[in-house]
């Protein structure tokens, strides 16, 4: 059974971090933020929402990075119970989807809590002063694809939030796994 996150809270300030990616480089918030804005995502390996969406995901991350947007996914699964979402099975998925975005790995969750992040996929969206503007869905995706020709949801918000610096108050949410946490 899929949750969703709370709608939007408008302006919520991004928390910073230090994650190591998948070849154990740090990263901040200071080394993601792109000019224009910032793209958190809440993803893991096994989650079927995320395979589902993974080439679209992948696609219009890499379109807004291309557009000022600093880019990173995150996962923060329990990887005792997951371990498909471990750190080396992590590394295998960005090389072999080439991905230009760092995928972060929360070992301790802290970061996922800092954020509220609720499932798998969650998309937080922030402005150039770091400030939350989209809280939704990637598309009309679920536990499959959605449509060949489904609306860009993420990608047309995360371009107006470059060009305006506000996102769309209209917005649905994402769909997905719980958070596997630890006990």
């Amino acid at each position: 059974m899929g949750v969703s996150p709370p709608v939007c809270d408008f302006g919520w300030k991004a928390p910073d971090f230090r994650l190591p990616d998948t070849s154990g480089r740090f990263w901040s918030l200071d080394d993601i933020r792109g000019p224009k804005g910032l793209l958190i995502m809440f993803i893991c390996n096994h989650c079927p929402y995320v395979q589902a969406i993974l080439d679209r995901l992948q696609r219009d991350a890499e379109a807004l990075m291309d557009l000022g947007i600093g880019v990173a996914a995150i996962s923060s699964n329990d990887v005792g119970t997951y371990p498909q979402d471990g750190p080396e099975h992590m590394a295998r998925l960005a090389a072999e989807r080439g991905f230009r975005f760092p995928y972060l790995f929360d070992e301790t969750q802290a970061v996922a809590k800092a954020y509220d992040a609720i499932c798998t996929p969650d998309f937080f969206g922030f402005n150039a002063e770091d400030a939350l503007q989209y809280r939704g869905r990637l598309d009309a995706s679920g536990r499959q694809p959605g449509p060949a020709d489904a609306r860009r949801e993420l990608y047309e918000a995360m371009v107006r939030v470059a060009e305006t610096g506000q996102g769309p108050r209209d917005q649905i949410a994402s769909l997905g796994c719980s958070i596997k946490w630890k006990d």
